[in-house]
């Protein structure tokens, strides 16, 4: 046993152990005991002691609101609330205002089941907390993806991140702004949408924090290359549970825009589990995703998936065992791209425009890469995108530029390109 154990109520055998109280710099309190063969103990921030399960329970149907009830059930979730008049934190995937059914958002059916599961078990103080990606406004995604209806139905406070203040905070090592509404939540449920990203090849539970940044933080993220932020903001912004929307991601871009209908809910307590099992999912190591094993290694869960509990509530078998579809078109359109240090929403408009000239078999007639990133700040060159490439020959502008935006200024490009004395034109 480790050596600070101290007596338990409840049995080793059926996953419970005390111990003593190790408090870490994120407000949670973590060991480990060998009696339990490696599970993680975590006290919640009520200060009572649970064990972090290694089971991921998933649920299929199309009734997203009373799947997501029927989940929590199984999950026991309200066990862990060992106070119904804490705060409570709903954090949904609103990346920008887009419908879910296109594959980039939490269905607000999923956010509602949650919400009526913990208000039918007495709990009074829930908020929704969203910060749309850089580029797009919160606001206005909320109004598209219907979470304004959402919370004037059920009586729940809706905050938009991108309003708040923030604060500075070490997590585990790097410093990082936070949104001074992440630190009212004691229990913080997650709900992700399972989908590809461009850069980060998967996005699920650990970059969904990433809606809890200020603006400038964000940018900050790309400029430190993605992974070692995002896997310290699991400390700084600590999990209680994770109910993901396996609904119709797209497995290619975050944006959405193609969607794979799966129609499953997923919950579960580790979000690095979770990620890792993301990863299986779509055909990707967990050495392929860096911040996964980074954030394991800071002690945010557990990157071993031969170490998950796969449960499926009710009937779905058949569909749990069909495989996704491998995601090729971000890598395929990748070789047309210099990218450095780009913000998630610039590089995210660029691929799918891309990918449009793709379709109309012009991309092959580009000549010379793309730049797009922070990285291009204050240099020159030939062509790129966004506004860090303002003093290439010719920058498509914006902070970001839109998909259309991009779409239209490559193939004016394109055009000129055919004209020896145009390829250097600004667009009009």
């Amino acid at each position: 046993m480790c050596e600070e154990c101290i007596s338990c109520p409840f049995p080793i055998g059926n996953g419970f152990q005390r111990i003593r109280r190790s408090s870490d710099p994120a407000g949670y309190n973590r060991s480990y005991c060998s009696q339990l063969t490696g599970s993680r103990i975590v006290t919640n921030r009520m200060g009572e002691w649970i064990v972090e399960k290694n089971q991921i329970l998933k649920i299929y149907g199309t009734d997203y609101l009373q799947m997501t009830k029927r989940i929590l059930e199984e999950s026991e979730l309200i066990s862990l609330i060992r106070d119904k008049n804490c705060r409570i934190g709903i954090k949904p995937n609103l990346v920008s205002p887009s419908e879910a059914s296109w594959g980039a958002t939490t269905h607000p059916e999923v956010a509602a089941g949650i919400i009526e599961y913990l208000q039918a078990h007495g709990c009074t103080q829930i908020v929704i907390l969203e910060g749309s990606w850089v580029g797009d406004v919160t606001s206005e995604a909320i109004r598209v993806c219907g979470y304004d209806r959402l919370a004037e139905k059920y009586g729940v406070e809706l905050i938009d991140t991108q309003k708040d203040s923030y604060h500075t905070q070490d997590c585990a090592g790097l410093e990082l702004a936070i949104c001074d509404s992440a630190k009212t939540i004691d229990f913080m449920i997650n709900v992700p949408v399972l989908k590809g990203h461009c850069q980060t090849k998967v996005t699920c539970a650990l970059k969904n924090m990433k809606g809890l940044i200020p603006n400038k933080e964000k940018r900050h993220f790309h400029a430190m290359g993605l992974h070692r932020p995002i896997a310290h903001l699991s400390i700084g912004i600590p999990q209680d549970f994770i109910v993901v929307d396996h609904i119709c991601g797209d497995l290619d871009f975050e944006d959405g825009g193609n969607p794979v209908v799966r129609n499953c809910v997923m919950a579960a307590r580790d979000p690095v589990l979770m990620d890792a099992y993301v990863c299986r999912l779509l055909h990707y190591q967990v050495e392929e995703v860096p911040y996964i094993g980074l954030a394991e290694t800071l002690g945010s869960g557990c990157a071993d998936v031969s170490q998950a509990e796969i449960r499926v509530c009710g009937a779905g078998k058949e569909e749990m065992d069909q495989e996704l579809p491998y995601a090729t078109k971000v890598v395929e359109l990748r070789d047309a791209v210099e990218e450095v240090e780009s913000c998630s929403a610039c590089y995210g408009y660029l691929l799918p425009a891309l990918d449009q000239l793709r379709d109309e078999g012009l991309l092959d007639q580009l000549e010379e890469k793309i730049c797009i990133g922070q990285g291009y700040r204050g240099k020159t060159g030939k062509l790129g995108v966004g506004q860090c490439t303002s003093g290439f020959a010719y920058c498509i502008k914006g902070c970001p530029p839109t998909e259309g935006q991009i779409y239209e200024g490559l193939k004016a490009y394109l055009r000129r390109q055919e004209s020896p004395d145009g390829g250097d034109q600004q667009p009009g």
